[in-house]
């Protein structure tokens, strides 16, 4: 089955969304870190899932997204503060919106999942990531009979090509059986660049990518797999789904996802862009016991534990380590 008007749409709905995030970004100062106000982070969460919202909704009115946000507490009085900010954001993108329509646009995203057809989304993926300036993802991904069909993965601060360091930013884009390519974020002319994992097979050459905040992954049970891999290399450290596009890419061979207590389970938005993102591109995607994910089990991953990212040529090292510490 061919997924290119969906595949278009989804591209042109994380760009958008990228869009308002950067100017929501742009507007986060020092002062605002200091406070720890996390407002910014919250007003770029609703406007990216009211762009998204209506777009779906426009070009495929049949279909439930599930989503991280709904429009409850914006209606709330004493919410008014951000409720404004989402507002104004959003009209700067498209003016005529009045305010219900894009309360409306967000509470789109409160479906539940279902096993023939829907939308995930994850409006802002990597939320401190997204307050330090440093790296956050907008993630919409289609699922089909359970499976992960169509993904677009928007970075604004990742560099197109892994040795970069202008932060011109990085969409992915995934079809089942298609392959994997990135392009830029804020080129729709440009031609899109076929991407593949790593070939690296030695263990002691690979590179770990895992979670800047320990409270998302055990770190320390991801040294002790490293030590048993003979793995030198620092990690790359970095918020978000981004890093599903740098072990897609070849910038790095493992990425880690822990649990941190045994009755956690995944949400399925923060892992269902990135996922197809390395399988097309060559990679393999697993729990930590070897299973495929399961996106057919509602807003959670509920058959699994922990994540397993790879080039596909390390993996079974990977869950050998991991077995062995007993996790």
């Amino acid at each position: 089955m061919s997924y290119e008007i969906e595949r278009r749409v989804a591209l042109a709905a994380v760009r958008e969304a990228s869009r308002l995030c950067r100017a929501v970004q742009a507007e986060i100062s020092p002062e605002v870190l200091a406070k720890k106000d996390k407002s910014p982070v919250t007003v770029a969460d609703y406007g990216s899932q009211a762009l998204i919202g209506r777009i779906l909704a426009e070009a495929f009115p049949g279909d439930p997204l599930v989503a991280e946000e709904d429009a409850a507490e914006l209606r709330l009085a004493g919410n008014e503060a951000i409720r404004d900010g989402v507002i104004r954001q959003v009209r700067a993108i498209h003016p005529e919106a009045d305010v219900e329509s894009i309360l409306r646009a967000i509470d789109h995203g409160t479906a539940e999942s279902r096993a023939d057809r829907f939308w995930t989304l994850d409006p802002i993926d990597g939320t401190k990531g997204f307050l330090r300036k440093e790296q956050y993802a907008v993630a919409l991904a289609l699922l089909v009979d359970g499976r992960v069909a169509v993904a677009a993965l928007a970075c604004p601060n990742l560099p197109l090509r892994a040795d970069a360091t202008d932060p011109t930013g990085t969409v992915f884009l995934a079809v089942r059986g298609e392959g994997a390519f990135a392009v830029p974020l804020d080129d729709p002319a440009a031609p899109e660049v076929r991407i593949q994992v790593s070939d690296t097979d030695d263990s002691s050459r690979a590179r770990f990518c895992e979670s800047v905040e320990s409270g998302h992954s055990a770190h320390g049970d991801s040294e002790r797999i490293a030590q048993r891999l003979a793995i030198t290399a620092e990690p790359v450290r970095m918020d978000s789904q981004a890093k599903y596009g740098v072990v897609a890419r070849g910038q790095a061979e493992l990425y880690l996802r822990l649990p941190t207590r045994a009755d956690y389970r995944e949400k399925i938005w923060d892992h269902a862009a990135g996922t197809l993102v390395i399988e097309e591109a060559g990679g393999t995607v697993t729990d930590i016991d070897g299973h495929p994910l399961d996106f057919s089990q509602g807003r959670e991953l509920r058959g699994n534990r922990g994540i397993v990212a790879s080039n596909g040529r390390l993996h079974a090292a990977a869950l050998a380590a991991i077995a062995a510490l007993g996790l």
